[in-house]
């Protein structure tokens, strides 16, 4: 069972050694007709104890297994302490064969053992040599048998249509694959050494009637029993560390070949309904595959469901199958319910094939102080974890949502990913809305175990993990994205000590683009501090010094750029510029905006351009100085690629500017039209980023106002329509009043 060491076996057939009080149950880990039938042997057999294949250090969590709150799918979680990334998992489903053993000993009131390799070993070879990779034996029965899909034959020799006698022919089968083996994996070896080690322990302790469920490959290994001393040489000299094990939820999902997992199974959702549906599983499996089609607004009567059943069975007697498998309903329901859709069949798979389901453990499992907060967190915020993704909107002047969002970002910094923010749909900090979508996978439970090392609450961990980045930082952008994480998370008593390593770094910064890349997020922490409660002053004050210095070291920064680096400069200055718009100090502000001024004109043209527009959007130069400076950059005598970069920089962003200013779409307009081939193929990849940028309503706009250009620089003349009422003797009077401005009358009369 181990997600390193998994041996696929078969069904259970009952061996009996002539010497020992044992039987064995040799069995596949995870499959319903094996489960079932252990069940019933059991039951059949009444053994005063069990043995099964798992680590030993696990006995005292057992008792657990009867507890009403522990719900499969749910897994063993090994791990050395200190060292959490050194762990293994030992996953159990409702249909695992050694489930339903662990459930049938605590309702007999049977002692139950693991009888596998200690996790404590099992965990220090990890780090060794790779275990041997040996032959499927399923993979090869079904290649014998004349199958292509393990799975499917496995479902019909077994799990269809279980017996004795084909028990017996498995059994033999197997052993006969492991004669014929070239070489036997040691780390088998070891692991059988074991079992048998245990299982004369139960001999000397008195047990008569002893049941022993392990995976159906290592069977032919207890089967005999060596003397004790050549066991106890291969078990010597084992390397080992200390483990602690508990209990943790796992998922179907988890449960998968999909997932990595050694031992996996293509259907686990199918594997379920097949142990939990014993009665007519073919009907009532479609009957829940419409239901999610219905779920998702497609129509999926009865009638539908009808005419899948007899798909289905017909497909099987066709392919001489005991009974529809799930090869024949997928078919089945890809034919008739979801009427030929890969897209709604895949549905099917992600939801029941497959599924998400997630199990559940007691209050009483073994956990690190640090679990224990958050699941006490998790019922007080009503944020129950699941395995299927489920969205969020967060208002964050409701106190119980404020408090949901300190605990994601919390988590976030302590690296355990629960929630991920919808970029999409989440604004800034400064807004009272957030939306998040969270999914609980299991490994975040070692994550949470990892990071238990920083504090035994979530608060008090994830301060202290931000303290330990900040003492750690080099880059002063990490640390000002740090100082917004901490004011996100309500992180108070960490950041002091963030806002005095962004102080120290920002002193010993000499690169303007550094401060120019780390102040966007320190000033959103201050401007918005107070939406959650946090004084923002400090981080005011810091962001403040940080503006007089870029605006000191920008005339430098700006000067002999590449291409690629004036891209990347003029982000910056975006971000820069929006920062002072939004933090609330007008004399930075006017810093800025002066800067600006002066390096308009004599900067490179990707970077003047852009200027040009900020210093229009801030009301600091006039519609007309910014048609002059435009028909200045865009004119003959500018080269192509050069008045490219100006347009691209003026214009990035936004295309409302050439809606609504006429001038300006003009002088744009009569630009283009006298460019040459061989200019215009040069700037029109610069043309095609600056108008790709636009929202498609401002690109239909301006294609719509520039159809009534020339092409000759001028604005649109104004014609009046042909049915508009025309007064010809005020017209006349007008027209001469405007030839006499003119001196036309002069020139006429002459």
């Amino acid at each position: 069972m181990n997600n390193t060491v998994a041996g696929p076996g078969h069904a259970p057939r009952p061996v009996r050694h002539k010497d020992l009080p044992a039987t064995l149950y040799g069995i596949r880990h995870h499959g319903p007709g094996s489960a079932r039938s252990v069940r019933a042997a059991l039951a059949e057999q009444r053994p005063d104890v069990v043995l099964i294949e798992g680590p030993p250090e696990a006995d005292g969590l057992v008792a657990l297994a009867a507890d009403e709150e522990m719900r499969p799918p749910v897994a063993l979680l090994g791990y050395v302490p200190g060292e959490p990334k050194r762990a293994a998992f030992w996953p159990f489903a409702v249909f695992s064969p050694e489930w339903q053993a662990i459930r049938y000993a605590l309702d007999a009131g049977v002692p139950v053992r693991f009888c596998d390799l200690p996790a404590a070993h099992q965990l220090a070879m990890a780090t060794g040599e790779e275990p041997r990779a040996r032959t499927d034996p399923v993979a090869e029965l079904a290649a014998a048998a004349g199958y292509d899909d393990p799975e499917r034959w496995w479902e019909d020799v077994v799990e269809h249509v279980p017996g004795p006698a084909v028990f017996e022919a498995l059994a033999e089968a197997i052993e006969i694959l492991r004669a014929d083996a070239a070489e036997p994996d040691p780390r088998d070896a070891i692991r059988e050494a074991h079992m048998r080690k245990v299982l004369r322990r139960a001999v000397r302790d008195g047990f008569e009637r002893i049941a022993v469920v392990c995976g159906a490959w290592h069977v032919p290994a207890l089967r005999d029993l060596p003397p004790a001393v050549a066991d106890d040489r291969l078990l010597r000299g084992l390397p080992k560390v200390k483990a602690s094990l508990t209990w943790v939820p796992w998922t179907y999902g988890r449960l998968s070949y999909a997932s990595g997992y050694g031992a996996g199974i293509r259907s686990p959702g199918w594997y379920d309904h097949l142990f939990c549906s014993p009665g007519h599983p073919v009907e009532q499996w479609l009957t829940r595959a419409a239901a999610v089609l219905r779920d998702e607004g497609v129509p999926a009567s009865s009638a539908h469901v009808i005419e899948s059943v007899r798909l289905a069975e017909a497909l099987a007697a066709l392919r001489g199958r005991p009974l529809a498998g799930l090869e024949e309903v997928t078919e089945a329901a890809h034919a008739v319910l979801c009427e030929g859709s890969d897209l709604l069949t895949a549905l099917i798979q992600r939801r029941l094939v497959v599924g998400e389901r997630l199990g559940t453990v007691p209050p009483a499992t073994p956990m690190v102080p640090l679990q224990r907060d958050l699941q006490d967190q998790q019922r007080h915020l009503r944020l129950r974890p699941e395995a299927e993704p489920r969205d969020y909107d967060l208002d964050l002047r409701k106190p119980n949502d404020l408090a949901r969002s300190r605990l994601l970002y919390r988590l976030a910094l302590l690296q355990v990913a629960w929630g991920t923010p919808q970029q999409s749909r989440t604004a800034n900090i400064g807004t009272f809305r957030e939306s998040w979508q969270l999914t609980w996978r299991p490994e975040l439970d070692l994550a949470l175990i990892e990071a238990s090392m920083w504090g035994s609450t979530v608060a008090a961990a994830a301060a202290q993990r931000a303290r330990s980045i900040a003492a750690g930082a080099t880059a002063l952008d990490e640390l000002t994205a740090l100082a917004e994480r901490c004011l996100l998370a309500d992180l108070g008593d960490a950041l002091p000590a963030v806002l005095a390593a962004v102080r120290d770094r920002a002193a010993l910064e000499g690169d303007v683009t550094h401060l120019m890349a780390a102040l966007p997020a320190l000033v959103r922490a201050a401007r918005y501090g107070d939406v959650r409660g946090t004084d923002p002053a400090r981080l005011g004050e810091v962001a403040i010094e940080m503006i007089t210095r870029i605006c000191a070291g920008l005339p430098v920064a700006v000067a002999s750029l590449d291409e690629t680096a004036a891209h990347a400069m003029r982000e910056r200055i975006d971000a820069v510029n929006s920062a002072t718009a939004l933090l609330a100090d007008s004399a930075s502000r006017d810093r800025w905006l002066d800067t600006l001024e002066r390096l308009a004109l004599r900067c490179p043209p990707l970077i003047s351009g852009r200027l040009t527009r900020l210093l229009l959007d801030a009301g600091r130069i006039t519609t007309d100085e910014a048609g002059i400076r435009m028909s200045r950059a865009l004119s003959a005598a500018a080269p192509a690629p050069a008045a490219a970069g100006w347009a691209e920089g003026f214009l990035a962003g936004s295309g409302l500017l050439l809606v609504h200013d006429d001038k300006l779409l003009a002088l744009a307009d009569g630009w283009l039209a006298g460019l040459g081939a061989d200019a215009f193929a040069a700037v029109l990849p610069a043309l095609r980023r600056t108008f790709g940028g636009f929202a498609p309503p401002e690109r239909r706009a301006i294609g719509q106002q520039a159809a009534r250009l020339d092409g000759s620089g001028r604005r649109p003349a104004v014609v009046a329509s042909a049915t508009d009422d025309l007064d010809s003797e005020r017209a006349s009077l007008a027209a001469s009043g405007v030839a006499l401005i003119l001196g036309l009358a002069q020139r006429t009369a002459s």
